[in-house]
């Protein structure tokens, strides 16, 4: 086997979150180095993020006490998430079973994070609806912006000819019908979750290029290479998301966490497509026009 290299173990770094390529992979990076040479498989780190996380969510559900904790609990979750895919990657460890293992462990610590949140509002006197409907909308909410930072991420690095094992697009093929069964069921679990929010993300990114009809290999190279797109997009993933929430748990502030996932994501969110779809489109659309005269 090779010797470590961190270089090889991470993503680009103009498609990455910038909490991942200066705070987050780097610490994943000893963990990674720790194991290099160990029979511990990225899978077995994906499952200790999952731990990592479904902790975090019981302990917020807890008591005010526990949300130092539960921050510190997330934290981990996060890096060990970061240090699943590093460490794929610097052994050439990839795996259809461990893309669809992350992705949904990613969705079981949502759902204990947002239920975690519902229980603590109750406690705090906060009416069941409208903590359940505060839990609905931030676990929907978290879910699709980092689908959509999944997949400008993921359309960037197929057009760098990088990481091909995620597809920007799961839907079943025949070679998938190759895998073993528990990879099979783990991609039709996969589909169940994320497919339909895989297809919103293609919809959404047909429509911001002003090309409703176009299918998404048709789409320009540079419409996924643009850095302040990415810039935007790599704001909206998992790895900016749970540095935030960890440090409103050591605050003792789910409110603020709050006011994070439900206003201030989104509206960076809302800012990336109107970026896509009135800016960067137009100016492809004057590009195309130039060439065309």
């Amino acid at each position: 086997m090779p010797s470590y290299s961190y270089e090889n173990s991470v993503k680009s770094d103009k498609s990455d979150e910038r909490i991942n390529v200066y705070l987050q992979r780097p610490i994943a990076g000893f963990i990674v180095r720790a194991v290099y040479l160990t029979p511990i498989s990225p899978n077995h780190l994906t499952l200790v993020s999952i731990i990592f996380g479904v902790i975090g969510g019981v302990l917020v559900a807890l008591s005010d006490a526990r949300l130092a904790a539960a921050g510190l609990c997330f934290y981990l979750k996060d890096v060990f998430d970061s240090a699943d895919g590093q460490l794929a990657r610097a052994k050439q460890q990839f795996s259809r079973r461990g893309r669809f293992l992350d992705s949904i462990g990613d969705f079981i610590v949502d759902l204990f994070l947002f239920g975690g949140i519902c229980v603590f509002l109750c406690r705090g006197g906060t009416s069941i609806p409208i903590s359940l409907s505060i839990g609905a909308i931030g676990f929907l909410g978290t879910s699709l912006r980092v689908s959509y930072h999944v997949f400008y991420q993921t359309s960037y690095l197929h057009r760098e000819q990088k990481y091909q094992t995620n597809r920007i697009s799961e839907e079943l093929r025949d070679q998938d019908y190759l895998e073993d069964r528990t990879t099979l069921w783990l991609q039709r679990i996969f589909l169940f979750l994320y497919g339909w929010q895989d297809r919103l993300m293609l919809w959404l990114d047909v429509w911001c290029l002003r090309g409703g009809n176009r299918e998404h290999g048709t789409m320009p190279a540079a419409w996924y290479q643009d850095a302040i797109a990415l810039r935007l997009s790599g704001l909206l993933g998992f790895g900016t998301e749970y540095v935030v929430l960890t440090a409103c748990l050591l605050l003792g502030s789910v409110s603020t966490y709050l006011f994070f996932t439900l206003i201030f994501f989104n509206g960076v969110w809302l800012c990336a497509v109107l970026y896509r779809k009135f800016f960067l489109s137009r100016n492809r659309s004057k590009g195309n026009s130039e060439e065309d005269a």
